[in-house]
């Protein structure tokens, strides 16, 4: 069936390249470095049902009914304490919204921000759907280069005196697919720059409990009390989807008022709220106090994994390719070097790749300007060490 019908802003984004590579990963056997999924054996499963159990058992009615759109109550006071913690200080339940994942709090901001035309800037490379969600609303996506120490803030200044965009998107805590994290120094210049140039900043935080060691830099939202004024250029994404479950689909958004406003007002329009159920259950886990001991396992695990995986490459492909140890979250960012006459070219690796039983994701998609196709991305998080080991062994057999 044609439909001639279809609002021309489709023709502006395409299917998920990651979305259709999955496609290809139904042939037996293969280990797969793809997804951006957390480990689901991690999965606190005996925690959330204890919780959901106790919601059924104490408050059946509030939790299988309709909810307020801004967020079941009990959760956001919870979300609120959570970011406390977090150095997040003064933070009221009432100045944030519970979202149907971070992805949600995502396109709620570019719904109501961005105008047919507008230029925003995101990292270069950066998270793949926020790149097609934004230019689905019409904006003019602009690429701001990262290194091993985030986004280059030198070089973003100059973006937004060149093209004063709307906002600016960040992922300033090892970051989706570059694993880099924003040294303090250049949060707080980022920070002064929403407040010097009145431009939103926003920062998407899911893996910033996920650190291996060290616990990284306070949070944008938590350093924003050190620079006046910009906590009103500033939005803060934050999720239980990577540390707790993905389906649970808990998020929320913290921002200026008038735009959070605005916000729950097209969430009206969306989904009306988020399951009140999930939320309930959600509140009931956080109260419980489960959540540092969980975190404490898969940052455990997590950061063994990455170990491995980074020790594998330099055992089985050497110099043939180059990258900075993440110190957290779930990924780790290849280039290809080329050294020894090998492949620079990640999407040619990435079909030899499957021909030998593994799967990755080329680095081009992620880029909204300017692609490197050198660059993949390697997702140590839901392979044992033993298949990240062979996994890494075929990887250097498709490169050979």
């Amino acid at each position: 069936m044609h439909i001639e019908q279809l609002a021309r802003r489709l023709d502006r984004v395409e299917t998920s390249a990651i979305r259709e590579l999955f496609k290809l990963l139904g042939k037996p056997g293969i280990i797969s470095f793809a997804g951006g999924f957390p480990d689901s054996a991690l999965f606190d499963v005996a925690g959330l049902q204890a919780a959901s159990q106790q919601v059924l058992e104490q408050e059946p009615g509030a939790a299988l009914q309709y909810g307020a759109t801004e967020g079941y109550e009990p959760l956001r006071q919870q979300i609120a304490q959570l970011m406390h913690s977090k150095g997040v200080s003064g933070l009221a339940a009432q100045e944030l919204i519970v979202t149907t994942g971070s992805q949600q709090a995502l396109d709620l901001l570019a719904k109501c921000i961005i105008d047919e035309g507008d230029k925003v800037i995101v990292e270069g490379p950066t998270f793949l759907a926020t790149i097609q969600c934004f230019r689905l609303y019409g904006a003019e996506v602009i690429s701001a280069p990262v290194d091993g120490e985030g986004v280059q803030v030198d070089v973003l200044e100059q973006l937004i005196v060149q093209h004063k965009p709307k906002l600016i998107y960040t992922i300033p805590t090892f970051g989706n697919p570059s694993g880099a994290t924003l040294t303090l120094e250049r949060r707080k210049r980022l920070l002064e720059l929403a407040a010097r140039h009145q431009v939103l900043v926003v920062e998407d935080d899911p893996y910033g409990d996920l650190y291996f060691d060290a616990a990284p830099p306070p949070s944008l939202l938590a350093l924003s009390g050190q620079v006046p004024g910009s906590r009103d250029f500033l939005a803060h994404c934050g999720s239980l989807s990577k540390v707790l479950s993905p389906g649970l689909r808990i998020g929320w958004l913290v921002a200026p008022a008038e735009l959070l406003g605005k916000a729950v007002m097209c969430k009206q329009f969306s989904d009306a709220h988020t399951s009140t159920f999930a939320q309930a259950t959600a509140a009931r886990y956080l109260a419980a106090g489960h959540m540092p001991a969980a975190l404490a396992r898969v940052r455990k695990v997590y950061a063994q994994r990455a170990q491995v995986m980074m020790q594998a490459l330099r055992e089985e492909l050497g110099d043939a390719v180059e990258f900075t140890a993440p110190q957290g979250g779930l990924f780790l960012w290849l280039r290809l070097t080329g050294q020894g006459g090998k492949l620079t070219d990640a999407n040619a690796l990435a079909k030899r790749a499957i021909e030998q039983g593994v799967a990755f994701v080329p680095g081009a998609p992620f880029f909204s300007q300017n692609p490197d196709v050198s660059s993949l991305r390697l997702s140590f998080a839901t392979a044992d060490e033993d298949k990240i080991r062979e996994g890494v062994r075929r990887l250097a057999k498709a490169l050979a």
